[in-house]
């Protein structure tokens, strides 16, 4: 899944207890895929602040994600990128500069359980919900 970029939501339900979305989180991350350095900021961010996590405990957690996708920088070329799709698409600016570097990166899919699941931005960049419950017949 080299195509796939990964946003911070999806990668905390690695530490949930809701077995099913921990899996599919699990599932996403094992067959790679890019992350981009502000993801591994706000896990930090949410592993430190609201999961409790040490900071032993946190460095491990990331770690452990980094071992499994590629980490890509954030540019300036990423910032004008995010700016311009949350106007476009009216994403919230973080958001966007998550689309804005899977974009860059150029990924297919962008998972995240919180953005606009179904979306496609500039004909290209699917964001899909991981999480989304299967549709009978479908």
């Amino acid at each position: 899944m080299a195509g796939s970029f990964l946003d911070t939501n999806v990668l905390i339900y690695l530490a949930s207890s809701d077995a099913a979305k921990a899996g599919r989180a699990e599932a996403l991350l094992a067959a790679g895929g890019v992350v981009s350095v502000q993801v591994l900021n706000e896990i930090a961010n949410v592993a430190r602040r609201k999961m409790g996590l040490t900071w032993a405990e946190t460095h491990e957690f990331l770690r452990s994600v980094r071992g499994f996708v590629s980490v890509r920088g954030v540019d300036v070329d990423d910032h004008e990128a995010g700016l311009a799709l949350a106007e476009r698409y009216g994403l919230s600016v973080y958001d966007a500069m998550i689309a804005a570097s899977a974009l860059n990166a150029g990924c297919e899919v962008l998972w995240s359980e919180d953005m606009h699941d179904g979306l496609v931005i500039d004909g290209r960049l699917h964001i899909e919900n991981p999480f989304r419950p299967a549709v009978p017949g479908g």
